[in-house]
């Protein structure tokens, strides 16, 4: 399957703000984005900004929320078509699978420090979901699933860390029990449970050209 394997920090610098694609490192002081948050490339602190027209903000809006969640184009527009046919708005409707994508939980729950380490955590098989192994990182979460760290895996160091660091905060749609390395999805993710900046009425007018 295709992926994405450049310089992450040259997604944040394209968007023109932090993705927090990297975890802790974009907390700290080691943050590319902080240290040069011109675009990427041989001109990119040349000249004045452009002013972008509704096409370009449009897709810039795409782009950036793409990134944030690490979907590829036809995933992504497959996603849309899903929100489309669902009852509700089209734009929180999308929002919400997003959220619901099981690496996306992985990360919400805070058992990684990013959705890259998520998805590459749920490759190799390191969750269940209601005592099965799911290991398809785009997998969708129902409201009752239980989602927890397999028994081989608790002992490993990075699960250990889990527990023993500080806890962080997690959406409403979700309940979490770090002891236990397990939580619930409690709710449907609503768009106020999105932490992000993030104008999805662009991308719908993007989709619905």
């Amino acid at each position: 399957m295709a992926r994405y394997t450049d310089s992450q920090c040259r997604l944040c610098r394209r968007e023109g703000q932090k993705l927090f694609l990297k975890g802790d490192r974009c907390y700290s002081d080691k943050c590319s984005f902080s240290k040069r948050p011109t675009p990427p490339g041989q001109h990119g602190s040349a000249g004045k900004p452009r002013n972008q027209k509704n096409y370009g903000i449009q897709l810039r809006e795409k782009q950036k929320m793409r990134r944030i969640y690490g979907v590829l184009e036809g995933q992504f527009r497959k996603y849309f078509s899903m929100a489309e046919k669902m009852p509700g708005i089209v734009g929180e409707n999308f929002l919400s699978i997003l959220e619901r994508r099981f690496d996306n939980v992985v990360f919400r729950m805070g058992l990684a420090s990013s959705r890259s380490q998520a998805r590459q955590l749920v490759n190799h098989g390191h969750f269940t979901i209601n005592g099965n192994k799911v290991d398809i990182p785009s997998y969708l979460v129902s409201v009752g699933d239980v989602i927890a760290v397999r028994e081989r895996s608790t002992n490993s160091p990075l699960f250990k860390a889990v527990k023993e660091g500080a806890k962080k905060t997690t959406p409403a749609w979700v309940t979490v029990d770090l002891d236990k390395l397990e939580g619930t999805v409690v709710t449907m993710p609503r768009r106020e449970d999105i932490d992000f900046d993030i104008q999805e009425n662009l991308i719908v007018e993007w989709y619905s050209k």
